[in-house]
């Protein structure tokens, strides 16, 4: 199962068509997929609450948005995620790329997943966490959800998922 075309296919049969983007080594190859679509418009983002102001725009502009990103910036979207996507109901899914998870060679990331899944709780934000690339099979039902809630949802996405760092 390609991964990265299995992702893309869900947003796109969600009829989500905006999807802002951070960098990352892990989503590089999801990335990539949604940039080759015509179905998905895809906007690149410098940080991750500047990609969240550009989805709720999206949203109220009639397009049902996504963002791609990693955990370690939980931290700066935070007023962005309380004040403006769930003050307003804005659903939101998020893929987030959970570094300094189980087979994460960088050890500056593990500080911030160590905090990640406790601020999210603190924000009652739904989390998924995928570690298993058969999880993907709940992604399209968690687009379901988030649609049907008006609600930001964080899909967190560890090493494990991806295929690790070329050890495997």
């Amino acid at each position: 199962m390609n991964i990265d075309k299995r992702i893309a296919d869900d947003l796109a049969a969600n009829d989500i068509s905006f999807v802002t983007t951070v960098p990352c080594k892990q989503l590089a190859g999801v990335i990539e997929e949604i940039d080759h679509r015509t179905d998905i418009f895809h906007i690149p983002s410098n940080k991750e609450d500047e990609g969240m102001g550009l989805c709720a725009g999206a949203w109220m502009g009639g397009k049902r948005p996504a963002i791609i990103m990693q955990n370690t910036a939980i931290g700066v979207t935070i007023n962005t995620l309380a004040t403006l996507i769930q003050y307003y109901r804005m659903p939101l899914p998020m893929i987030i790329s959970y570094r300094g998870e189980l087979r994460e060679p960088v050890a500056c990331q593990v500080e911030m997943a160590v905090h990640t899944k406790a601020l999210l709780a603190q924000l009652n934000i739904p989390t998924y966490h995928f570690h298993w690339q058969k999880d993907v099979e709940e992604f399209d039902n968690i687009l379901k959800y988030t649609f049907m809630c008006n609600k930001p949802v964080a899909i967190l996405t560890d090493a494990n998922f991806w295929g690790g760092y070329g050890d495997q």
